[in-house]
């Protein structure tokens, strides 16, 4: 019998570090992916003592990377990105650009060819959206619309990425590679790229063809059983099956075939239930996946190439936030907006390091590029909940002490006020509803059906624009600033409705709201049953908390059926 028990070793190993290092690094306010990052570096070849096997662990983590990309494609919703397409899909494109320049400049200046200075300036270009959620989640600014434009920028910028693993390929040769004959003409090297574009293209037509029919039926017919673990089977035997079977009949990467069946797979009504199932599966391998990378970092290059780290966290952290930082500034947006975009930028994360694998496989980047790849995620994740923290302190600092910032917070907004043709009955005793989202849209259908004039406040400027052709009387901006409410005529309105999930910024408008108007009424929306509680016992305003409301609605329901007992024997 063979008793080498390499893959028991390997497992056991990872896990067991990374428990005690994950743990350990959430309880001083850092991302566990930086506690299972170090576990790779102490198992892995890198560091004295014992060391996993890197073969293994790199099976694992294509596990890891399927399952993770699966995961993104369950939450990735087109409307959301839509909704924010303006400002995400243009300038996340710009920003990656610029980065890429930037890792491209510090690569020319090593000495590095321009096909290195590609992939590693694609490299450090794209931020990681599993440390984003989880920052955005801790803050509870996930639905907030500064948490959208984060999230919908790194969506395209995972959508580009993901491009850029189909090319790369096809067109390693001609950057210095491997991947390819060097000596390959243009018309093979077209023909090339050509075949692999309409293989990826004929896989997406497959799946949203076929695949939003078939999958939403197999998952139903699997659902019909009642077995839990049926259920959870199908859904992983999906994610792995269609990316191995995309990357063996159409030449995908196993990363876009993933990521194709999560979002077909979000078409099915058992999209959550999947994605719940599924979690525990995704996050075991997403661990094993960020501790195999790991395993690929050699610690020496700190004392080596110290210089080297540092240039590459300037560009992660300072170089992608700036740029970013200025695209949103320029397209209008306030300050807080683009301090936010900038701060979930400031890291780099798993298409990082997909990327870089790749390169390394391909023979455009040398292993040095992928340590200093690594070195740059461990210290950029390392330090980005100290960015995201320091948002509001920073915006108030650069508001207080500059006058240029607070004319740009001032500036002129076509849809920042009331247009001078505005009838009357919105000018006095209406409700001021803050927020258009999925609970604002149904308070506001309601209030429409009834003839009750309403104003609407959002922070989303596409979605007012779309609300003034509709005919809705609607001023964009974040409610917050008491500019925003003046301008919806808070001092003479009946009604303040609070209908978005921001309880950073309820009560500066409930105050601002107070003081301009001190008769006004309040009602307020909250996710949270502790801060439904604070806000009632604040007295701020009529609360109503989500959970409750429904609870009240679907007993009423049920104790509306049946007769009371005492009532019945009373009329026998």
């Amino acid at each position: 019998m063979d008793h080498d028990f390499t893959l028991i070793t390997t497992i056991a190993a990872g896990f067991g570090i990374a428990l005690v290092l994950g743990f350990l690094a959430e309880r001083v306010k850092i991302p566990a992916l930086v506690g299972y990052l170090v576990t790779g570096i102490i198992i892995g070849p890198g560091t004295p003592g014992f060391v996993a096997d890197v073969h293994l662990a790199s099976q694992l983590s294509e596990i890891g990377v399927m399952l993770l990309m699966f995961g993104v494609g369950l939450h990735f919703s087109l409307g959301d990105l839509l909704a924010v397409k303006r400002i995400a899909i243009p300038w996340a494109v710009v920003q990656m650009a610029l980065a890429t320049a930037l890792g491209m400049l510090v690569a020319w200046i090593w000495d590095w060819s321009l096909g290195t200075g590609l992939v590693f300036g694609l490299s450090l270009s794209c931020a990681s959206t599993v440390v984003l959620l989880k920052a955005l989640e801790t803050r509870n600014v996930l639905e907030t619309m500064n948490g959208r434009i984060a999230v919908g920028w790194l969506v395209v910028e995972d959508l580009a990425t993901v491009l850029v693993l189909v090319l790369l390929p096809p067109l390693a040769g001609l950057l210095g590679g491997t991947g390819a004959a060097p000596d390959q003409s243009a018309q093979a090297l077209g023909f090339t790229i050509l075949k692999t574009l309409l293989q990826v293209v004929a896989f997406i037509a497959l799946m949203l063809v076929a695949g939003r029919r078939i999958l939403p039926w197999l998952l139903w017919q699997v659902a019909k059983t009642g077995s839990r673990e049926l259920f959870t089977l199908a859904v992983v035997a999906v994610a792995i099956g269609i990316a191995y079977g995309a990357a063996e009949l159409f030449n995908v990467s196993f990363a876009l075939g993933a990521f194709f069946a999560g979002m077909v797979m979000r078409e099915s009504e058992f999209s959550h239930r999947a994605a719940e199932e599924s979690l525990p599966l995704r996050d075991a391998f997403s661990v094993l996946f960020f501790v195999s990378v790991g395993m690929l970092f050699k610690p020496a290059i700190l004392i080596e190439q110290p210089l080297h780290v540092l240039a590459v966290v300037a560009i992660i952290v300072f170089g992608k936030s700036l740029a970013a930082f200025a695209l949103v500034l320029a397209f209008r947006y306030p300050l807080n907006t683009a301090l936010t975009v900038s701060a979930s930028l400031a890291q780099i994360g798993e298409f990082s390091f997909i990327l870089a694998g790749l390169g390394v496989t391909l023979g455009l980047l040398p292993e040095e590029g992928m340590s200093l790849v690594l070195a740059g995620a461990l210290i950029s994740i390392a330090i980005n909940p100290l960015l995201f923290a320091g948002v509001e302190p920073l915006r108030n600092w650069i508001l207080k002490r500059s006058a240029l910032a607070r004319r740009l917070e001032q500036r002129g907004d076509p849809y920042a006020e009331l247009p001078m043709t505005t009838e009357r009955k919105y000018l006095e005793g209406q409700v001021v509803l803050v927020g258009y989202g999925r609970v604002g849209k149904r308070i506001a259908q309601a209030m429409q059906e009834r003839g009750i004039p309403f104003v609407i406040a959002d922070e989303n400027r596409e979605r007012v624009e779309s609300l003034r052709r509709a005919g809705f009387a609607a001023v964009s901006g974040n409610a917050a600033d008491p500019a925003v409410l003046i301008q919806a005529h808070i001092a003479h309105a009946a009604m303040l409705v609070i209908a978005v999930p921001e309880p950073l910024y309820v009560r500066q408008m409930v105050e601002t709201a107070k003081t301009l108007n001190p008769n006004v009424e309040i009602v307020l929306r909250t996710h949270s049953e502790d801060e439904s509680a604070l806000l009632r016992k604040e007295g701020l305003g009529t609360v109503f908390y989500g959970e409750e409301e429904l609870a009240k609605g679907m007993t009423s329901h049920v104790l509306g059926r049946f007769v009371p007992r005492g009532a019945h024997e009373a009329t026998a």
